[in-house]
């Protein structure tokens, strides 16, 4: 009896033993037209065994970079994409340059901050208005994100006032804060909407 622990290692494991296989059979075909024929039979044998990820981007692409792969990058086809160069394959991807940018209070982020500072630009109107309401309570429901006890809102009123460099200086009562409560998710509150929904549901 032939044991898979005496047989070579896989290159790719996920595929299995029989796939693999199937590749190195694929390698012997001399005829290119019937080691072409054979190349696709595998690439749709292996698409069949994750059908769930045929919606990803490149799904094809991946599936023959893979057999190239497979193959040691042996197989001498009509690849129908630009195979994965062997020497690139385990090659670091670039390093992500991180932003240094100071960010005042980072649990807003400095995305907020971005938008604080458009806010600001904007011409003196409804729609700024509007705009520095969502911005407040944004900034409320970041702030209850890092201190769950509580959130004063003149406080947030005096963090917009700092971001903004002063152009953007509200009182308490000239914007309409959400409750609190509204705004943390407890699973008390969470059970509670799932059985009002499902209620619904079932008189609807």
């Amino acid at each position: 009896m032939k044991y898979n622990t005496n047989s070579k290692r896989l290159a790719l494991p996920e595929y299995g033993r029989n796939i693999q296989n199937m590749v190195d059979y694929c390698l012997t075909v001399e005829n290119r037209d019937e080691r072409n024929r054979c190349a696709n039979a595998i690439i749709s044998i292996m698409g069949n065994l994750f059908p769930h990820l045929r919606d990803v981007n490149d799904f094809k692409h991946i599936l023959w970079d893979h057999l190239a792969v497979m193959a040691d990058f042996k197989l001498d086809v009509d690849y129908p994409y630009e195979i994965v160069k062997k020497e690139n394959l385990h090659q670091r991807p670039p390093r992500i340059e991180y932003s240094d940018a100071a960010i005042i209070y980072r649990h807003y982020g400095q995305m907020l901050e971005r938008l604080i500072d458009k806010a600001a630009e904007r011409e003196d109107g409804e729609e700024k208005e509007m705009l520095i309401y969502l911005i407040a309570n944004q900034m409320k429901k970041s702030f209850l994100i890092w201190n769950k006890d509580s959130v004063d809102n003149q406080k947030i009123l005096k963090d917009l006032a700092e971001l903004s460099e002063r152009r953007i200086v509200r009182n308490v009562g000239t914007i309409k804060f959400v409750e609190t409560i509204d705004l943390i998710e407890t699973p008390q509150r969470n059970t509670t909407a799932k059985k009002n929904k499902k209620n619904h549901s079932r008189k609807g």
